[in-house]
């Protein structure tokens, strides 16, 4: 079998969003990958420098591969990292070979019958789901009202966004927010807290220390950068675990995070860390430390397939913006259920895009 036609085109999707009068868009760059068996691999990455990582798929690394053995994820990926990374720069580079990696497990999954998650290891097809319902669009009484609603759907973990503007961090108001989620659902389901690695150390110091006594699961890429040392810093003055590294763009730059004992769980993102490949790399090696691999940066119909493959995988993210989104680029995908996302067993990803939702949400 032999990689025939690569293809990569950038998209936007208007997604509906609970108790908000108005849509709110994501993008995603979309990968399919033909082979002359008539198989067909898909993959994705996110919005971020969504036009270079589109062209360096299409101009680089699709020239590079096309005709070689899709099944030869190892060498492949290795054959691109050395040809464009060799450097560990990451950047452009990461989220386009996690796209194209992505379709070729989806491929390999497709070729041998198995589901992606069974062939990374196959430890438990069912992962507990977590619910990103908190988004800085929302007022405190809106925030209360929607965490009452996702645990009427069954999730006992909820996340929400601090720190939503990294000019204008405000911390008293972070930990208002939190309070008012922790009042209206009471003791018992997790509530967790996410920087997107905006806030001062200092900042995210003082909000530890206020929201402690509110059972605080974890916090999320409190600080700029995810700068390890000042992580493993925060990490001693806090009981709330840390957690970090959804967007970060190699094993290498993980591996900080655990040498500098750094986080308390790791988030190896499959769209942004360079694909299965790295991501399992990433699960073995947080193995080594000791420490559970979730998924933080969404689009959990992917990420999904690393934690239930792996033993230390534990959780997968429903982030409500990438998630509408899934639905709508996938035809009828599965659901979580009772706090719980359950992957089926068909072949690859078990995913089918709809190309009506593709053609219609291009960006050119």
């Amino acid at each position: 079998m032999k990689i025939t036609r690569i293809e990569a085109s950038c998209h936007l999707v208007e997604n509906d969003v609970p108790l908000l009068d108005r849509k709110l868009p994501w993008g995603f760059v979309f990968v399919r990958i033909e082979t002359d068996d008539g198989i067909t691999g898909y993959g994705l990455t996110g919005p971020i420098q969504q036009f270079a990582v589109r062209e360096h798929i299409n101009r680089e690394l699709a020239p590079l591969i096309t005709g070689e053995d899709p099944l030869a994820h190892e060498r492949l990926w290795h054959k691109c990292f050395y040809r464009h990374d060799p450097r560990y720069q990451g950047g452009t580079f990461s989220a386009a070979m996690s796209a194209v990696d992505i379709a070729l497990w989806d491929i390999k999954g497709k070729h041998f019958g198995e589901p992606v998650w069974r062939l990374l290891g196959g430890s438990d097809p069912a992962v507990p789901a977590y619910v990103t319902f908190g988004l800085g669009e929302y007022t405190r009484d809106q925030l209360a009202l929607a965490a009452r609603g996702w645990l009427d759907e069954g999730f006992s973990r909820l996340k929400m966004v601090v720190a939503p503007d990294r000019a204008r961090v405000d911390v008293d108001e972070d930990a208002a927010r939190v309070r008012r989620v922790r009042e209206e659902i009471g003791e018992g389901p997790e509530i967790l807290i996410d920087a997107n690695y905006k806030m001062p150390y200092h900042q995210a110091l003082r909000l530890c220390k206020m929201v402690e006594d509110c059972g605080v699961g974890w916090f999320e890429e409190p600080v700029w950068g995810n700068d390890p040392k000042l992580l493993a810093r925060l990490r001693q003055l806090t009981t709330i675990p840390i957690v970090a590294g959804q967007n970060e763009s190699s094993k290498w730059r993980h591996r900080e995070l655990m040498v500098n004992e750094a986080v308390d769980m790791v988030q190896p993102n499959v769209v942004y860390v360079g694909g299965f490949t790295e991501g399992a790399k990433v699960a073995a090696m947080a193995q080594a430390f000791n420490l559970p691999i979730a998924n933080g940066g969404g689009w959990p119909h992917l990420n999904a397939h690393l934690q239930a493959g792996m033993d230390n995988g534990t959780r997968v993210e429903f982030h409500l913006l990438m998630w509408r989104a899934s639905n709508q680029l996938f035809i009828d995908p599965p659901q979580p259920e009772g706090g719980v996302f359950t992957l089926p067993d068909a072949p690859g990803l078990g995913l089918v895009p709809n190309e009506e939702v593709l053609n219609k949400s291009v960006v050119n």
